[in-house]
């Protein structure tokens, strides 16, 4: 972590101040959070003692990351509208978590969305096939918050490479994780939540000011907004108007079913519902993340226009591109310190985000794969989960790190988890609903609907036009139009297909479980 130590110019002293501020803070929390992270419950779910309000601030802190604060105003000072569309839909996918998801995973799991899909279906086929979809959801989306990362610190701290500071960031995060669990990584997002409202509301008020408070005169200025086209002429755009991104309508569509079905679908905020003592707990939580969120997403609207307007598309263009919007637009209209304040307010969304995406990685392979599929539901020593996740937690980092130097600074962040978000709408989001709401399902349908949900997904992205450019196969940019319907119908062909009866009792029992929360894991003692 050499660039820890760079010598900036003075100017930017404050930036490094504050950056090195917060990493302090949050090694300090670790540190204690590790003196009580001692068993597994402790490691993987903070033993079950967050309340709700801890929890819909740490689920907030979670769900608001790189691509929230720095990708999708930096899409909206580019694009208008359609950036905007990332936040519609971000605000709109937690419904779903709320009426359909939260109560039935808290009560029938312990530890991962695997536990929930185990307890009526065969164990180790479903618990792999969910092992594999998790790793996979939880690197493609880490992958955008390290992108955002490099392009942070780079800024921060001038002088730095992009790639050190992707390796740096990582290695913090995998500090994090390995030491001081789930405990730490929530009490680093409840800080971070705050610490990301409180700047947010004044930079929004900021903009405002600009505009004299008056809503009618800002959108009335985002009807000219003048940018150059690529081939070098000024052009007047209306950045209210749709299809400045999305010039086919089934775009748009594609990436709406992404971003309102995903949610449900993501490890790392799935296992946030496994911190609280309680279903009941578990909905308060989802109520605070959804006040608190629904407040930053209406934000997102001053950040990302005021930088079209107040500064213009060609300006944060040459100025850290799409992803420094926010910053850059801090630093106009509060100078220096102010944007020293966001800029590590913002690297803090990356740190509290990849936290909590590595640990869900690594409990759903240590606790999934490694103990109930490799050794059959049992410890053989003492302490070997943890250990195991703690290990899966460097490698995951690792992973996560190469990938991201590769793909390099210029790919906006906002774009990447939308990808992630249909990957996990099509692998995970069938498999959970047939779960909880169809008798018939069995294991075959959840096998087969995981597996190819994911690798449909994933192909689609790999034939669309942003990897393949004008030779591509696939024409839209997000694949959830096609890759969700498909991971649904994989699931049910795969359960009628199959001659496995699953038992009704189980099923029964399962039901009365998930709305009762009779039998659930109940708090550790301490």
């Amino acid at each position: 972590m050499n660039f820890l130590f760079a010598s900036p110019p003075p100017g930017d002293r404050t930036s490094l101040w504050m950056f090195l501020a917060f990493v302090a803070a949050t090694l300090v929390i670790t540190y204690f959070s590790a003196r009580k992270s001692s068993g597994a419950s402790a490691y993987f779910a903070a033993g079950r003692r967050i309340t709700g309000w801890q929890n819909g601030l740490a689920v907030a802190g979670d769900y608001m990351s790189a691509a929230s604060f720095l990708g999708i105003a930096g899409m909206i000072a580019m694009n208008g509208y359609d950036g905007f569309m990332y936040s519609v839909g971000f605000l709109v996918a937690y419904l779903t978590v709320l009426y359909i998801v939260a109560e039935p995973l808290r009560n029938s799991g312990k530890y991962t969305m695997a536990d929930m899909l185990a307890y009526r279906l065969s164990p180790k086929p479903v618990r792999a096939a969910a092992s594999l979809s998790t790793l996979t959801v939880s690197v493609f989306y880490m992958i955008a918050q390290m992108v955002g990362a490099g392009v942070l610190v780079r800024q921060l701290i001038p002088g730095v490479s992009y790639e050190v500071a992707v390796v740096g960031v990582g290695l913090l995060m995998v500090v994090y994780v390995v030491f001081g669990g789930m405990l730490a990584t929530t009490w680093v997002q409840i800080i971070k939540a705050i610490l990301l409202m409180s700047g947010s509301i004044f930079l929004s008020v900021l903009v405002l000011r600009e505009y004299h408070f008056d809503l009618g005169e800002f959108f009335t200025r985002l009807t000219a907004i003048e940018s150059t086209a690529p081939d070098g002429t000024k052009v007047v755009r209306n950045f209210l108007t749709p299809g400045l991104i999305f010039k086919n309508p089934w775009d748009q569509i594609s990436l709406g079913m992404a971003l309102l079905f995903g949610t449900a679908g993501l490890p790392h905020i799935l296992i946030r519902f496994y911190t609280v003592p309680d279903a009941k707990t578990a909905r308060s939580s989802v109520v605070w993340a959804m006040a608190i969120i629904g407040l930053f997403y209406i934000m997102t609207t001053f950040f990302g226009f005021g930088a079209a307007s107040l500064m213009g598309p060609d300006y944060v263009q040459a100025n850290g591109g799409t992803n420094m919007a926010a910053p850059e637009l801090a630093r106009k209209l509060g100078g220096e310190v102010f944007f020293a304040f966001i800029s590590a307010v913002a690297f803090a969304t990356i740190l509290a985000v990849v936290a909590g995406l590595t640990i869900s990685a690594s409990t759903s392979f240590a606790h999934d794969f490694f103990t109930n599929v490799i050794h059959h539901g049992k410890e053989h020593q003492p302490g070997q989960e943890v250990l195991v996740a703690r290990i899966a937690a460097f490698v995951v980092g690792a992973l996560a790190i190469v990938i991201a130097i590769i793909l390099g600074p210029g790919v906006n962040v906002a774009f990447l988890v939308g990808l992630a978000f249909a990957v996990a709408a099509s692998a995970n989001l069938p498999v959970m609903l047939f779960s909880i709401f169809w008798k018939r399902f069995n294991t075959n349908g959840a096998v087969v609907g995981l597996l190819v949900g994911l690798t449909s997904s994933i192909l689609l992205i790999l034939i669309s036009p942003d990897f393949m450019g004008e030779n591509a196969i696939f024409p839209l940019k997000n694949p959830a139009l096609l890759s969700i319907p498909i991971g649904f119908l994989a699931a049910i062909i795969g359960t009628l297909l199959s001659k496995e009866v699953p038992s009704e009792d189980k099923f029964v029992e399962f039901q009365v479980r998930a709305n009762t929360g009779l039998g659930s894991e109940k708090a550790t003692e301490h």
